[in-house]
């Protein structure tokens, strides 16, 4: 078609919303959905910060099973103000 473009709406701005809402029924309980919920936030808000997620996330978990990010530096792993751990980059880059 001449002239014809795709302009995103709002119906497929929240398309994945949607989606991802109703794969969550099938959480299996309330703890199991909680849980979903909490990972699912993460994703979206490494999205929302151009954080690669499943990076973001390998990355944050192995800081904190290692113990190398304290308790009080929590704050750090946010996805907002995470960095890739340097040392870890330049032995797997």
């Amino acid at each position: 078609m001449v002239g014809w473009r795709w302009i995103p709406t709002s119906s497929s701005a929240i398309r994945p919303v949607t989606i991802t809402r109703k794969n969550s029924l099938f959480a299996g309980s309330d703890a199991g959905a909680r849980h979903w919920a909490i990972a699912n936030t993460l994703i979206q808000t490494c999205k929302l910060n151009n954080v690669e997620p499943l990076a973001y996330l390998t990355d944050v978990l192995q800081r904190i099973v290692s113990g190398r990010t304290k308790s009080h530096e929590l704050r750090t792993l946010l996805p907002w103000d995470w960095h890739p751990d340097s040392a870890h980059t330049a032995a797997t880059g």
